[in-house]
Parts: structure tokens; C-alpha cells; sequence
């Protein structure tokens, strides 16, 4: 768990040695494990990478909705705040062979045999319940009044919009879509409402059913709208869709786009977060690090392989998010997952989008790697995206490399011989932060802060093999070439650079390092 920080902000370091990972998807890249769910103690005030820089000197039919952080009916204590100097693993993942979370692509889908819910708004009243109304959802509650609660139906009309334009569907066509939410403070008051039907299984926190759902009160304004647009995405899909698909896909994209913004009554749908303030109780990068530190990080086919009894605990939810957010964010992969949702009433649709993959099924599972390793809030996708185009060799008089500072791993597009010398130098001058005062950096780094265990913005370099990629990955344990120094690689392939420093803060940096390779 996190401590109190100092400006002089360290992060965890990476892993090394002992991590067990495999490269292919069909192998255990992090493990297929899930972790327990953690202990839990009251979050602390941490500062984010991206903030203590700045401080620093120069539906599912049938099946439960998430096991939420807490409520009053919850044993779980919240997810706290993100783990900024976490262990590293010191024994290899393991694989779980738990037979309620074997592959289960059988898609969830609406229960045409269940009839849409009836409430009788006297007998409602009288057993202590209000109503909130909106163009698209009519909430049932018996907690007090506040401008929070009472704007859920605005955030969800809100949603409904983003959800057809995410989903393809015209939302003139459905201009009588509506859904009955209940959310509860005292479940006996709806039971004696007659609006907690006897048949719904029990659930801990929250569960969808067609065009219903019911959630327990949480202990944030931020969390209880998360809840609310999670369900209400299960909602849509059930019934506008037709199914949700399997379990990875069914919770990765409700809590992909339950995950969200909500300032001056202005909703944005799928927000990456950039600070964990901005998501109280939400806790699902927290998991993904937690689990990378411990050695418990899932591998990209324990994810796609999550069963439909897997969402009983916290952790999966967290996972499937992480897999939707860098397939959604991704401009490799971008398209083919947003095609996916054509799919969702398909027996085989997780084998569809591993075909759809081809030759990129080996190097999403490298970047999944690296995204998991390097989790933080407000990681930028899109700048860390990797480009695998195998490298051409080395002129004989050697070339010169210039690498960004505002990019994570970059293809110099040049291929280097195994058990080969190579001299490398670097040179130029560069800033890793802007502000009042931006952080001017040359490829030597800057001492007096540290990414990762090494210094922010030191030039690191990293050999990626020609065939099958390595495990665990190259780019998890980089080589320092600060201002220069000589490189031997033990298998031939691409040479790759990167600036240290965190993929959530990329976007203010400026300027580029220039890197001379001479060959032997």
C-alpha cells in the first residue's frame, strides 16, 4: 500500500527476473490467476505521477453485476487508492484451473420470457419510495433528495445518446426506450413496494435484467453513477443489441463506458481517468498495478477466458476494463473492436475477434504486457502504441536515430546482429514536463527524479528478436544508454528507444534525443 510522499515522487520499479511471463496467446503472459480480493484500508491523499511531477523541484440474464467496492450490505471494503511504490514479484504467475471460469463464449442475452416490470406509484409511496424522471429512466429510490441522486435520470438520458452512436443504433428508431431503475437504501422498502421481485437471484451490489436494474446505495456520488451507467449499458445492449456477448467483453465494455466524466451536468462517456480523485471508490487501476507487483497480473487469454461466474469477485472487472480501454484506445486495434458489438448474439465471438487479429494476435499480447506494467491513471494509449515492422540492417557506415520525447517504445527501423558490438551515442536536449517552469532533460536523464528505478528521461534501448517475441518481453527490461554506450544483443532484431518516463505523461513533453549507431 502507499505511504505518504515526498516531492522527490519514485514509482514502483519493474519487475525483473522472475516473472514468468510467455508471449504467445495461447501461453500465460502474466498469469491466469485472479487475485483475491485485497485487503483494503481507507484510501489515502496520494499524488499521481502526473501530479507529483509537478510538485517535484525542477445483463446479463442471470448473472450478478460487479461485487462493487462497498455498500452497507457489502462485506468488501472500497478499493483504495493506487499503489505507488509496490513489490516487485518474486515467484513466477500462476495458472488457475478454477472450472467455473473455463472459456464460456455463450453470449448473455435478453429474457424474452421475463415481462417488463410494473410499479404501482401509491403503493410505492406509501412504502416509502420517490420518483425521479427522465426521457430515458425512471428511478425508484427511498434516499433523501440531493442535486446527485436526483440528476442520475439526466446523466442517463445523457448516456443513451453516446451509447447509439458508440453502438450504431439510430436512437430516432427508439424514441419509447425506456428503463426502471431501483436504487435502494433499505431493500425492505421496495420489497414491500412489490419492486424487488422475489425471482431476481441475490446480488451484492447490482444487477440488470432487460430493461431494469436494482443497485444498494454506494458510498460515493461518483461511484453510485458509475453503477447506474454500468447497468444501464447491460440495459442497452440486451435489449437494443440483443445479448452483451461473453463475460471479457459483457463487464469490459459496461465498465469501459460506465467509466466517465460527469462536470456542470455535461456527461462524457469512456474517460480514461487522469487522477484518482476524479473517480472516488472506483479502484480498478489500483487492482491491475496491485496485481502486476504481486505477480498476480492476468495474462491476455486468462482475460478473453473468463467464465460466466468469474464477475462474482472484484478483480475481473478490472482486467476486462484494462483489455477494452487499450483495444478501444489503440489505432491498431481500434476499429476491429468497435466492429465487435455486430457480433454479440454469436456463439464463437471471442474466437471472431482472434481471427479478426491475424498477424497482430502476438503483438497485442507484448503491448498487453506493457500497458499492464506500466498502469497509471491518465496512460495514454495511443502514444504508446508500438510499431513491430521489422528493421532493416545496419548501413555500413552506420545511421543516426532521432527519438521523441512525447512517444513510448519507437522502431528505428533498424535491425542489429546477435553477439555484435555496437556503439551507440546520444545527444540533444529535451523537456519532460512543462508549467511554470519546464524540466529541460538531456538523453543522461534527470538525477533527481526517478521512473521505474531509473532516472526520468533517460534514453533506454531495447533489442526486439526476429521470430517468436522473448519472455517476458524486451521492453520490460530495457537496456540504459543514457549518453552512450555499447551494445551487444544476444539475438538479432529491431532496435527500439524510448525517453523514460511514465505513459501518463507523455503529452507534455517537447523535443528529441538523437542517437548515432555505429556498427562494429
Amino acid at each position: 500500500m502507499a505511504g505518504s510522499q515526498r516531492n522527490s515522487f519514485r514509482p514502483r520499479p519493474l519487475a525483473r527476473g522472475a516473472l514468468g511471463f510467455a508471449i504467445a496467446l495461447g501461453g500465460a503472459l502474466f498469469g491466469c490467476r485472479e487475485a483475491p480480493s485485497p485487503e483494503v484500508s481507507p484510501e489515502r491523499t496520494v499524488p499521481s505521477a502526473r501530479n507529483a511531477r509537478r510538485e517535484s523541484p525542477p445483463v446479463k440474464g442471470g448473472s450478478t453485476s460487479p461485487p462493487k467496492e462497498t455498500t452497507a450490505t457489502s462485506s468488501r471494503p472500497p478499493q483504495g487508492a493506487r499503489a505507488e511504490s509496490a513489490s516487485v514479484p518474486s515467484t513466477p504467475p500462476r495458472e488457475h484451473n478454477d472450472p467455473d471460469d473455463q472459456p464460456a463464449d455463450s453470449a448473455a442475452r435478453m429474457l424474452a420470457d421475463v415481462p417488463p416490470m410494473r410499479v404501482d406509484d401509491a403503493r410505492a409511496a406509501a412504502a416509502g419510495l420517490r420518483k425521479v424522471e427522465g426521457r430515458r429512466l425512471t428511478l425508484y429510490t427511498d434516499l433523501p433528495s440531493s442535486p446527485e441522486i436526483d440528476s442520475l435520470p439526466a446523466a442517463f438520458d445523457q448516456a443513451f445518446a453516446q451509447w447509439c452512436a458508440l453502438f450504431g443504433v439510430a436512437p430516432a428508431e427508439h424514441a419509447d426506450w425506456r428503463v426502471l431503475g431501483f436504487l435502494m437504501g433499505q431493500k425492505t422498502k421496495f420489497q414491500q413496494a412489490g419492486a424487488l421481485p422475489a425471482d431476481l437471484p441475490p446480488f451484492q451490489h447490482a444487477y440488470a435484467r432487460n430493461r431494469e436494474f436494482w443497485l444498494y446505495e454506494q458510498p460515493s456520488d461518483y461511484y453510485r453513477r458509475h453503477l447506474v451507467l454500468h447497468e444501464g449499458t447491460h440495459c442497452f445492449m440486451n435489449t437494443l443489441l440483443g445479448a452483451c456477448g461473453p463475460p471479457w467483453y459483457m463487464e469490459g465494455v459496461a465498465e469501459l463506458l460506465a467509466t466517465h466524466r460527469w462536470q456542470d451536468g455535461r456527461l462524457q462517456l469512456n474517460y480514461f481517468p487522469k487522477d484518482r480523485n476524479e473517480v472516488p471508490m472506483l479502484g480498478r487501476i489500483k487492482i491491475v498495478q496491485e496485481g502486476f507487483a504481486a505477480g498476480r497480473a492476468m495474462s491476455l487469454r486468462g482475460v478473453l477466458n473468463y467464465g460466466p461466474r468469474a464477475h462474482l469477485r472484484t478483480e475481473p472487472y478490472a482486467w476486462c476494463w484494462a483489455l477494452c480501454a487499450i483495444l478501444d484506445r489503440h489505432p491498431r486495434y481500434r476499429d476491429r473492436f468497435h466492429r465487435l458489438h455486430a457480433h454479440v448474439l454469436e456463439s464463437d465471438f471471442t474466437d471472431r475477434f482472434l481471427q479478426s487479429l491475424g498477424d497482430d494476435r502476438e503483438h497485442l499480447a507484448e503491448e498487453w504486457q506493457v500497458f499492464v506494467a506500466g498502469m497509471e491513471y491518465g496512460y495514454d494509449v495511443a502514444r504508446s502504441a508500438i510499431d513491430f515492422a521489422p528493421g532493416r540492417p545496419l548501413p555500413p557506415e552506420g545511421t543516426k536515430i532521432e527519438v521523441a520525447a512525447d512517444r513510448g517504445w519507437q522502431n528505428s527501423g533498424v535491425r542489429l546482429e546477435a553477439d555484435r558490438t555496437y556503439r551507440l551515442r546520444a545527444a540533444g536536449r529535451y523537456q519532460v514536463a512543462l508549467g511554470a517552469k519546464p524540466w529541460p532533460c538531456e538523453p543522461g536523464g534527470v538525477t533527481i527524479r526517478y521512473y521505474q528505478g531509473r532516472p526520468l528521461g533517460v534514453l533506454l534501448v531495447a533489442v526486439h528478436p526476429d521470430g517468436p517475441p522473448p519472455s517476458p518481453s524486451v521492453f520490460l527490461k530495457p537496456t540504459v544508454v543514457g549518453l552512450g554506450t555499447d551494445l551487444t544483443p544476444s539475438q538479432s532484431g529491431t532496435l527500439f528507444f524510448k525517453i523514460n518516463d511514465s505513459a501518463a505523461e507523455l503529452d507534455d513533453n517537447r523535443g528529441a534525443a538523437t542517437v548515432e549507431v555505429v556498427p562494429p
